[in-house]
């Protein structure tokens, strides 16, 4: 269904109240910014700013697109003959190779990155969001395996693959910093990935693969 032109507009609002905050928040940094000085610059209300964005981190780290359930959604999408850890690997690949803005290679992203780090409010999300996305995988996984409520191998693997992505985005935030560009980025971030699937051992690698 094509996008109607109220939603479009709701669409065009919200980005542009997002891009706003974010060039505000890179040039003076997140906590110098009011909520009422990212209003008067995209040329909106408070009261619609908090319509959008129910918190101010939210302008940076917005729910749909730093999710907790990423982790979980990845695993249950993943298609039959194909293992939990095994999805997360093929997405985080096929985006590193598009240089998507969900890891952090679209352009310019190295400010936005230093001003993430510098605000304690901003890296308190990031860490809670690793630590809930471990959780909800370990509940898909422990479904999907039938295991029992005491079973540790759910959570065991959930926190394997959780490290394992935590650690692509660490590596990429540590690239950033250091002024490389995104193709360089890339080429080492897909082969540290060749590494880490070469360590997690054959267990977890074939754990909860779907069935067709």
């Amino acid at each position: 269904m094509s996008e109607g032109l109220r939603e479009r507009k709701k669409r065009q609002t919200r980005q542009r109240i997002s891009e706003t905050a974010v060039g505000l928040f890179v040039e003076r940094g997140f906590e110098q910014v009011t909520i009422a000085e990212v209003a008067a610059a995209a040329e909106v209300s408070v009261n619609t700013v908090y319509n959008y964005f129910e918190a101010k981190e939210d302008l940076v780290l917005p729910p749909e697109e730093a999710s907790p359930r990423r982790l979980a959604d990845i695993v249950r999408q993943r298609p039959p003959g194909e293992s939990a850890a095994g999805a997360v690997l093929a997405r985080l690949r096929a985006e590193i190779r598009a240089r998507e803005r969900t890891v952090g290679l679209s352009a310019g992203f190295g400010r936005v990155l230093e001003m993430m780090l510098a605000a304690p409010t901003l890296t308190a999300r990031l860490e809670d969001l690793g630590r809930r996305m471990t959780d909800a995988l370990a509940v898909v996984l422990a479904e999907e395996t039938g295991a029992a409520e005491d079973d540790p191998l759910p959570r065991a693997v959930a926190w394997h693959i959780g490290c394992l992505h935590s650690l692509v985005y660490a590596e990429i935030g540590r690239r950033t910093a250091a002024g490389e560009n995104p193709d360089t980025i890339a080429a080492a971030v897909l082969d540290l990935l060749d590494v880490v699937e070469s360590l997690l051992g054959e267990r977890v690698i074939t754990y909860a693969v779907r069935k067709g």
